[in-house]
């Protein structure tokens, strides 16, 4: 039957039986006296009270379970015999360092604020991962920005959760060392060696003037204050440039892995692209080309933003910098040649007259323009200048065109219409301009005196697309009535330019060239009135008159030697040298 004898170490109680408790008082006592006049002697021992403790913790099922000599034995077996570590280097400065040095233990993940900015979970998972903090920080600002804050609430409970390392332990174990005597040691050492350091750096000299002088002047602490606002503001821009390289290199990257892959996956998209492409150069090319080009210098942005965050940063070193730049030099001269393929595939206009021909319509008659669809093609007529791609009647790919334009002329040939289509394409040459236009597929028809017009065009996709067009000019005779449907309005020309004709909007109305114009014979008298008083006894010789036109109200304007005049139905207004004076009806 052995004695008990309750102990408290490191302030925690634990039950011990007396011969372990012998034991363990003669291991702690030799392990003080081995400290007899090291420096930071009573943390050293604190600490090791506090690892024995621990070990004890982690060995005890319940609280009445007591500690024997085989749990003691143990433990000093981890923690180590005092004579095994310890060395007076005064004394053993020439004998050989023992090589005695135990496994390494697995780390322990804790929060380090002796090195962190907010709550050390970057600095703390840095030392269990291996990795440079600051990628980690990065990292955290990127995946903040890009989950739209969601990464806060992991940062917060990595906070709440990890503990913090405060003893020499914790640090040990952080970093997956074994905590025994040695390490404690060398690791309280460190410490004390830092903090003299510091105290042999401190310019006593200077601190002993300012002391003499009592303080710094005014000067010295404005500029000590325009400087720390610098230091924040350059900080600032070194956060800036991180997190715009970063975004921008992360877009590049995803760019590659979609846009890069259709050359090799069949997506909806590959085809419209293909479509463009004239050289016919791999996508993936081009956006390695662009990635290399566009995210190299976006790196070394980044890389600055580093060395202005971060003090004595590493750097990547010249040979990597040379290759980097030689990369980006070919990139750049790879892009420029793709651009320059694409800009001589477009370099030459060609047109093509396909169809001239004589509508055999009287002069006296009405001429009716329609736009007819394609349910297989389009769904809505209108005028638009890029292309679709659809399949025809027999599965074939072809490339739709809706950039349709009517334009409309006298004919002073004859007294007939006529319709003339014209194609329009580009190409690397004027040849392989004029072999894409004729290749343009358009049809319309003639019924009666309804001219139906095609609102799209199809070419094979084999001929890319190459700003195709086509051109209807309708030439008709003097006192011919034009009836353009609704549907027409997008494809009307309203242009005023050489000698062609525009409907100006009145899509719908029975429009009758006259006298070289079309003159609308359906709308209100007051619409088309051109510029001309409607009775002899308001002209003026001397002055000059406008009649200007506006919902539906005549407004005439005089100017002459007695000054201006404005007069409608409802207000006359007069500007002369006596001022100004207004009439109205009421």
């Amino acid at each position: 039957m052995n004695k008990t004898v309750n102990i408290n170490l490191a302030g925690i109680f634990f039950h011990i039986d007396e011969d372990a408790y012998l034991k363990l008082q003669r291991y702690i006592q030799a392990i003080k006296r081995s400290f007899t006049d090291s420096q930071g002697r009573d943390e050293i021992i604190a600490d090791i009270e506090a690892r024995i403790a621990e070990l004890f913790s982690e060995k005890i099922k319940n609280e009445r379970q007591v500690i024997g000599i085989k749990e003691v034995d143990e433990v000093i077996e981890v923690m180590g015999q005092p004579e095994d570590y310890r060395l007076d280097e005064e004394i053993f400065e020439d004998e050989p360092k023992p090589s005695y040095q135990r496994a390494q233990k697995s780390k322990q993940l804790f929060r380090d604020l002796s090195k962190g900015y907010i709550a050390g979970v970057s600095s703390g998972l840095g030392h269990y991962l291996g990795v440079d903090p600051i990628w980690l920080r990065i990292a955290w600002v990127l995946l903040t920005v890009f989950s739209s804050g969601a990464f806060v609430l992991i940062y917060i409970a990595f906070w709440i959760f990890v503990p913090e390392a405060r003893s020499t332990a914790d640090f040990l174990a952080m970093k997956g060392e074994a905590v025994n005597i040695s390490n404690i040691e060398k690791k309280i050492k460190e410490g004390f060696n830092d903090v003299a350091d510091k105290v042999k750096d401190v310019d006593y000299q200077k601190y002993s003037n300012k002391v003499k002088s009592g303080s710094t002047s005014f000067f010295d602490a404005l500029g000590d204050v325009l400087l720390v606002v610098l230091k924040v503001f350059v900080k600032f821009i070194g956060v800036l440039l991180i997190i715009v390289s970063g975004i921008t290199l992360i877009s590049l990257f995803i760019s590659l892995f979609t846009v890069g892959t259709f050359g090799f996956i069949e997506t909806p998209f590959t085809e419209y692209i293909d479509v463009v492409n004239h050289p016919n150069i791999p996508l993936w090319l081009v956006s390695l080309l662009t990635l290399f080009a566009v995210g190299i210098p976006f790196f070394f942005l980044f890389i600055l933003g580093l060395k202005i965050v971060i003090n004595n940063l590493k750097s990547i070193g010249t040979p990597a910098k040379l290759a980097l730049l030689a990369v980006w030099i070919l990139s750049v001269v790879g892009l420029a040649i793709v651009g320059i393929r694409q800009a001589t595939q477009e370099a030459y206009d060609a047109e093509v007259i396909e169809d001239a021909r004589s509508l055999y319509i009287d002069s006296s008659d009405t001429l009716s323009i329609k736009m007819v669809g394609n349910n297989r093609y389009i769904r809505n007529l209108y005028h638009r200048n890029d292309f679709k791609i659809k399949r025809d009647q027999n599965d074939n790919k072809v490339i739709v065109i809706q950039d349709i334009e009517i334009f409309i002329k006298e004919n002073r040939e004859d007294s007939i219409p006529k319709i003339t289509i014209r194609k329009n394409a580009e190409g690397s040459s004027y040849d392989n301009a004029k072999e894409r236009a004729a290749a343009i597929q358009y049809n319309y028809d003639v019924k009666g005196n309804s001219l139906l017009l095609d609102g799209y065009a199809i070419t094979d996709y084999v001929n890319k697309y190459n700003d195709q067009e086509i051109e209807i000019i309708i030439s008709i005779p003097e006192g011919m009535t034009v009836l353009a449907d609704d549907n027409t309005s997008g494809y009307n020309n309203s242009w005023k330019y050489d000698d062609y004709l525009t409907i100006d909007g009145k899509e719908g109305k029975y429009l009758k060239l006259i006298d070289g114009k079309l003159t609308c014979v359906d709308c209100p008298k007051e619409e088309w009135q051109h510029n001309e008083w409607e009775n002899d006894d308001d002209k003026d010789k001397e002055g000059l008159k406008i009649n200007i036109n506006a919902d539906d109200e005549d407004a005439n304007l005089k100017i002459d030697e007695d000054g201006v005049q404005i007069k409608s139905e409802e207000v006359d207004i007069k500007i002369d040298e006596n001022g100004i004076k207004i009439k109205t009806e009421n």
